[in-house]
């Protein structure tokens, strides 16, 4: 709600004479909230926005607009843009009720236009959005994303949002064997090597391990995790009557990626964390 003051002024016979001032209230009809349906992202992720107009008054309100700039922030001299609307993932209701889709265009920024919002009603506008190169992925990183909504005689509205990266370790894992043609009785060491694309590094209470059943079994293994020699119970467990490989909950651990922005694109570089361990043994 908006206040609002007039005051009169009153002149004779060379005289001016001020009266009160009075103050009123602007009593704004049209309301508005937008929501993510989830608040974390992951590069390359979906954000599905919710936005809310109600109208509490008893005229409908018609030609409206909603203006979304997609999380746009300053950047050097120029500005980035966060998100990108995924083209067709409009929908329009009205009351609840499924409504043809109004018009679109794409942007950034984008804009949704077309909007009728009913008397005693509300209109919701539901759209999806997919995280780019230029959103922060480290901790404390997040995207506002603001739209305005606007049109035909209607206060304007600016209604925000804010998402963060989604906190965790991101793991990925590859196995190589070296030499990929080994001789009977000859040794061989199979590389396991874990990836972490997250900004929290796992840690021991993560519980991380790597089973594997080695075929054909190996014997006599040298178990190495970036660059220490393990060993058995303390760090693995191994049988060499079946190949059953596994290795003790809380022993393997992987460092958080780094982030790095472009000075020059605006683009996020993600260096993963890496861990490596090694099992090598006789055929």
């Amino acid at each position: 709600m908006a206040t609002f003051t007039n005051q009169a002024t009153l002149r004779y016979n060379g005289n001016v004479i001020n009266s009160n001032i009075t103050v009123g209230e602007l009593v704004e009809v049209l309301s508005a909230t937008k929501t993510a349906v989830i608040d974390t992202y992951s590069q390359g992720s979906e954000i599905t926005y919710v936005v809310n107009i109600v109208n509490s008054g008893a005229i409908t309100f018609t030609g409206i607009s909603l203006t979304d700039n997609l999380g746009e922030y300053p950047f050097g001299a120029g500005t980035l843009v966060p998100l990108d609307y995924v083209v067709g993932s409009v929908q329009y209701y009205l009351n609840g009720v499924l409504q043809t889709t109004p018009a679109v265009s794409v942007g950034p920024p984008l804009v949704i236009s077309g909007i009728t919002v009913p008397a005693n009603g509300v209109a919701t506008i539901i759209y999806v959005t997919r995280v780019n190169e230029y959103a922060p992925l480290d901790v404390g990183g997040v995207v506002t994303n603001t739209a305005i909504i606007s049109g035909n005689g209607a206060t304007e509205i600016t209604v925000t949002e804010n998402v963060t990266p989604e906190n965790g370790a991101r793991l990925t894992i590859t196995k190589t064997i070296s030499p990929t043609s080994v001789t009977e009785n000859g040794r061989l060491t199979y590389t396991f090597t874990i990836q972490n694309i997250g900004n929290t590094t796992a840690v021991a209470t993560d519980n991380v391990t790597i089973t594997d059943l080695f075929n054909p079994i190996l014997t006599d293994l040298t178990v190495v995790f970036n660059g220490t020699t393990w060993a058995t119970p303390a760090n693995y467990s191994y049988s060499e009557l079946t190949g059953e490989f596994e290795t003790v909950p809380g022993q393997i651990t992987v460092p958080q990626a780094t982030y790095t922005q472009d000075p020059i694109t605006g683009e996020w570089i993600v260096e993963p964390g890496v861990s490596v361990l090694t099992v090598t043994g006789t055929i």
